[in-house]
């Protein structure tokens, strides 16, 4: 699938022992038979709340080491990362810290009063290259939103990376329109094989969601959305 492989982890290993992670820490909820309602109001599946591993080191620390392995391959002389508001930056503080780079946060909009600023802290500009840090990728409108504020003051986003990914196709699509490369730690399609192999998810239950991720709308109509 298209959202696939843009969304390919880096390391099959290090995806498949977050998605236990995430999975045992309730950051990903599975429920085919009790849908959750999003706040678009669209039934689910799925929920993820990856502010759940702010309350856990050792997932934190996995995550921390698969951001800073992430971004090796860029020049880390001039790297500015920056999270999106709010539940990136909890994560980019702790990769900025892990690579000893300056660190932003970018808002959802401009504040309305004061100095009216949009990224705060370092203030990247025209030669600096920015990585977005996001926990999570749906659709990709807030990390895309972030990255279109950040490319504004004249930095190049080398990339978007992200704890988790649904993996859904209308995000894939984003990503490649707008240039920006992403990087995710672990994916839907990894997650729900480590739920079947080792969280007993039933063949019933897994055959739901990937009907749901092929078509998250259809699905939703058809389950109360």
């Amino acid at each position: 699938m298209m959202s696939q492989d843009l969304f390919a982890p880096s390391s099959t290993d290090r995806a498949r022992a977050l998605a236990d992670a995430l999975l045992s820490i309730d950051a990903v909820s599975l429920r085919p038979h009790d849908p959750f309602t999003w706040s678009s109001g669209l039934a689910a599946p799925i929920y993820c709340d990856n502010r759940q591993t702010l309350a856990h080191p050792s997932v934190r620390e996995r995550i921390a080491d698969g951001f800073a392995e992430a971004v090796r391959e860029y020049d880390g002389t001039s790297l500015t990362v920056a999270g999106t508001a709010t539940a990136g930056i909890p994560h980019a503080a702790w990769l900025a810290d892990r690579i000893e780079a300056p660190m932003a946060y970018v808002r959802d909009s401009a504040k309305g009063h004061g100095q009216g600023r949009r990224i705060e802290g370092a203030r990247p500009g025209a030669g600096d290259e920015v990585v977005v840090v996001e926990d999570l990728i749906s659709t990709g409108r807030s990390a895309l939103n972030a990255a279109a504020a950040v490319r504004e003051t004249g930095a190049n986003v080398s990339a978007v990376l992200a704890i988790f990914s649904y993996g859904l196709d209308a995000a894939a699509t984003a990503f490649r329109e707008a240039g920006v490369p992403c990087h995710v730690l672990t994916t839907f399609p990894v997650l729900l094989d480590v739920a079947r192999r080792q969280h007993s998810l039933s063949a019933d239950a897994e055959a739901l969601l990937n009907d749901w991720q092929a078509d998250p709308e259809a699905w939703s109509h058809e389950h109360g959305g």
